[in-house]
């Protein structure tokens, strides 16, 4: 088949999407198609975005840890190592190119999905490899909600799939290696652990995915001795990657603030600036025992209990089936081999190899129903999710309905990018991303910027680097250190002080009504009052009169703020 021609009548693509031909095309295609489709679909504007990957590699890169205090909320304080990419490029390159080379490089997941399809799926029947089923998996599983929702965006889950579907590539690629004492087995042990490491350490929510594929190293095809020597390896790569993509920031966070975490799990390293608490999101869990063990018919008929955008995969309850029926099965054969019966029948295919894939999976997934239950965390096994099922199918008894219905339900699955939804997009792009007007400030060094509304500091990076920017009861966990390092700031600077807001007009836009106009100044009022009673608490007074506005753009979307004078009580 591989030299079969390409052409678009049904029957000869088919024929052709079965060659060599188009899966080497495919690998190529298909990340500049997500290119393009990432252009089309506009500029990344998402929640996390206005809040913290813009100002933190800002931060970073230009002394701002420690001189501001949490203007990005407590994520002020995220690893800014995998933001700096996305960084760079807004600030130097034009906004569409900035979209298709962010959707191309998540676009390489489907070149590494298609390379393991191609390693786990069994031989055709004439010896030769099953093209067709592996690419069209692969396509399967790039097309699930959540990986579609954040293509192009700062979100950082397609960008750190890379590393855990590169350290399974690693793995299986050196099988017969890793089953038997040598250099090679090593090396790809560690080149895997690295792998996984540096996708923990660019964000954190990946360190299950490393813990889980290194337990189900324990089963390897090998005695217990090189089992545990190779689990251990993979760790000695995985503490390396989390070191090479973080240890720079957790050694800052630990000399600046006496947590390498902070303000995460304060409640042990009892960083002075925050409350001693852990800091997580809780409110995504499971409510009882009976949704731990329907979690995925749980998420699948109210996403919202996942993801605020109601990501919705049909695949993954039909997953969780087929672990269970398979589980099931190996249970039966097993006790028939104890009782003298036939062995139990070998997993068809690449069998060891799609063993450790689904241990792992089962791993990864138990530790994200107990740690977070965010959809989005989940993406890596979401891009898995075709081939996972696919090996299910396999070792289901080879019975011709059971395998066409098998089919079926992994053909409705790939349909879940029907109920993708969006992160947020700014319309259509501007060339120049972002723009934002700043006062002139004659001594910025002793100048005070207050933030008492969450959202804003995506502008941050436009001000003066010796500016100082300090949040007031904004979502992070404030001690009384807190508080004293504020006023010290305040007595340590001749000013001006000021405080950001909403505008008390918003930017004309005839598209907005004059009800929602009136809303928007309502808000402004409102903001002004509040912002008024919480600076107040700190020995601050507010002139409200004597604001000054100013226009702030991302993408073509018009935005607005105001600087409004503060006064230190007497």
């Amino acid at each position: 088949m591989s030299g079969a021609p390409f052409s678009l009548r049904p029957a000869a693509l088919w024929r052709w999407l079965d060659s060599a031909d188009a899966l080497r095309r495919a690998r190529w295609l298909v990340p500049l198609g997500l290119g393009l489709l990432s252009m089309l679909l506009g500029q990344d504007d998402n929640w996390d975005l206005r809040n913290y990957h813009l100002y933190n590699p800002f931060a970073l890169l230009h002394g701002k840890v420690g001189l501001d205090l949490a203007p990005a909320q407590w994520q002020s304080y995220f690893n800014p190592t995998l933001d700096l990419l996305y960084y760079g490029l807004i600030m130097h390159l034009p906004g569409p190119l900035v979209g298709f080379i962010m959707g191309a490089l998540q676009g390489c997941n489907f070149v590494l999905l298609l390379a393991l399809c191609q390693r786990l799926l069994p031989a055709g029947a004439d010896g030769g490899p099953l093209r067709r089923p592996a690419l069209l998996l692969a396509l399967a599983g790039i097309a699930g909600p959540g990986f579609l929702s954040e293509l192009g965006n700062t979100m950082g889950d397609n960008l750190t799939a890379l590393f855990v579907l590169g350290g399974l590539l690693v793995l299986l690629r050196r099988w017969p290696d890793l089953c038997r004492p040598g250099a090679r087995g090593a090396l790809a042990l560690l080149l895997a652990g690295l792998l996984l490491g540096l996708g923990a350490g660019l964000k954190l929510t990946n360190a299950p995915y490393a813990l889980a594929l290194c337990l189900a190293l324990l089963a390897l095809d090998a005695g217990w001795w090189w089992r545990l020597r190779a689990a251990l390896l993979f760790g000695i790569g995985t503490l390396a990657g989390i070191a090479i993509s973080a240890g720079h920031w957790y050694w800052r966070m630990l000399t600046v603030f006496g947590n390498p975490l902070f303000p995460q799990f304060n409640d042990r390293f009892h960083g002075p600036l925050a409350l001693p608490i852990g800091v997580g999101d809780a409110g995504w869990l499971p409510h009882n025992a009976l949704e731990k063990w329907l979690w995925p018919f749980v998420m699948t008929l109210h996403p919202l209990r996942t993801s605020e955008i109601g990501l919705r995969h049909l695949l993954l309850p039909l997953l969780y089936l087929g672990f269970a029926v398979v589980a099931l099965l190996a249970l039966a054969r097993g006790l028939r081999a104890l009782r003298g019966g036939a062995m139990p029948a070998p997993v068809p295919g690449r069998g060891p190899q799609a063993r450790l894939l689904l241990i792992f999976t089962a791993l990864a997934y138990g530790m994200w129903l107990h740690l977070f239950s965010i959809y989005r965390y989940l993406l890596p096994l979401e891009l898995l999710a075709p081939l996972l099922f696919w090996l299910l199918v396999l070792q289901l008894p080879p019975w011709p309905r059971l395998r066409r219905a098998g089919v079926g339900l992994l053909a409705l699955g790939a349909c879940s990018f029907c109920f993708v939804g969006a992160w947020g997009h700014s319309g259509r792009w501007a060339w120049r991303p972002y723009d934002v007007q700043v006062p002139v400030l004659a001594d910025p060094a002793q100048a005070m910027v207050l933030m008492v509304t969450p959202l804003q500091s995506w502008m941050v990076p436009f001000f003066p680097d010796t500016l100082a920017f300090v949040a007031l009861d904004m979502g992070f966990p404030q001690s009384p250190a807190y508080a004293e390092r504020v006023q010290a700031m305040l007595r340590q600077r001749r000013g001006p002080l000021m405080v950001m807001l909403a505008p008390a007009e918003p930017p004309a836009d005839a598209r907005r009504t004059a009800a929602m106009r009136e809303r928007d100044l309502q808000q402004g009022r409102e903001a002004l009052q509040s912002a008024a009673a919480t600076l107040a608490k700190y020995g601050m007074a507010l002139d409200g009169g004597a604001c000054t506005g100013y226009l702030a753009r991302s993408g073509r979307y018009q935005q607005a703020y105001r600087l409004c004078p503060v006064q230190l009580a007497r």
